[in-house]
């Protein structure tokens, strides 16, 4: 990434990804497109305790839908919960704790998830980490590569066929708009070769998540898959993984509430199924593309072979 390529990105950053960028935005959205009832449709939503991932379930369940949260402490999640059925009125909210980062649990998780439930409308890839120091899972994965790139392939992969049975399956995924400023390094998928700086691995993954919804979307055309950059939101995973950026920052990022608003309307809007599926929003605008059969190959394989390496 080009000290140039950067700049240019942090100034359209402060002009659309902040709160007055999407107030701007805002003022073109069509509050129509979210007055829908989604009773008797399920959501699962991971990373759905805090931030982006609670707004997101709170939105959802208040307007009647079914919300199994996918988190991995269990306490902050039960208190989530309690939060999000007690504001909505909607009981029908659900926990389930994995840790997106053990990819065999994932598996472990989706595997079991297709057996008990009859379907599933709406998969919402959220959660995500930011690890500053190369460390591998126990699985021998790199931490940001098992929770952002690899836990959503396994999730996203197993739980295809249930989404496949259910009338408009949607498959959403919160990326980041920091992947614009990285070219997809296929032969170093988990930074082994390259300096490791936690920033540019994390924009990295995010980049992963988009070459893998336009696969998934060419494979896969009964279901509508898209991605997401929410902007700059201030959420706990901010605060704790850029403090500096979150100190520089203070009273322009977004809220929790605001960041979501994109994820919510492509999971619930009759409008965001007319868009093409495989793309890459800003703020409910469709104008990234990778635009790379071969890297999709690539990077599909590489995921498989690890998703093999799960089942064995």
């Amino acid at each position: 990434m080009s000290l140039y390529r950067n700049a240019i990105w942090f100034l359209n950053g402060i002009h659309h990804y902040t709160r007055k960028g999407y107030e701007a935005a805002a003022q073109n959205f069509d509050p129509k497109d979210l007055e829908v009832s989604v009773v008797g449709r399920s959501f699962m939503i991971t990373g759905a305790n805090s931030g982006i991932g609670k707004a997101a379930a709170m939105a959802i369940a208040k307007r009647g839908g079914t919300v199994h949260m996918v988190c991995r402490n269990k306490e902050r999640a039960e208190e989530a919960q309690s939060d999000i059925i007690s504001q909505s009125g909607n009981t029908e909210v659900y926990v389930h704790i994995v840790d997106m980062c053990q990819t065999s649990k994932v598996l472990e998780f989706a595997e079991a998830f297709k057996k008990q439930h009859a379907s599933l409308h709406v998969l919402i890839n959220n959660a995500g980490c930011m690890v500053h120091k190369r460390e591998l899972n126990s699985e021998g994965l790199e931490k940001n590569f098992a929770t952002n790139t690899m836990g959503v392939y396994i999730l996203t992969q197993t739980l295809v066929p249930l989404l496949q049975k259910s009338r408009d399956p949607r498959v959403i995924t919160v990326s980041s708009g920091g992947m614009l400023v990285q070219k997809l390094r296929v032969v170093d998928l988990q930074t082994e070769k390259e300096r490791f700086d936690g920033v540019m691995v994390y924009a990295q993954n995010k980049r992963q998540q988009v070459v893998l919804t336009e696969h998934w979307a060419r494979a896969h055309p009964v279901i509508h898959f898209s991605v997401t950059h929410p902007g700059w939101v201030d959420t706990p995973a901010v605060s704790s993984s850029m403090p500096e950026f979150h100190r520089m920052m203070e009273g322009r990022l977004r809220t929790a509430e605001q960041g979501a608003d994109t994820v919510v309307w492509l999971a619930l809007s009759r409008a965001a199924v007319r868009k093409r599926s495989g793309q890459f929003f800003q703020g409910k605008q469709d104008n990234v593309r990778t635009n790379d059969p071969t890297a999709s190959l690539w990077i599909c394989f590489e995921m498989y072979s690890c998703f093999s390496g799960c089942r064995s």
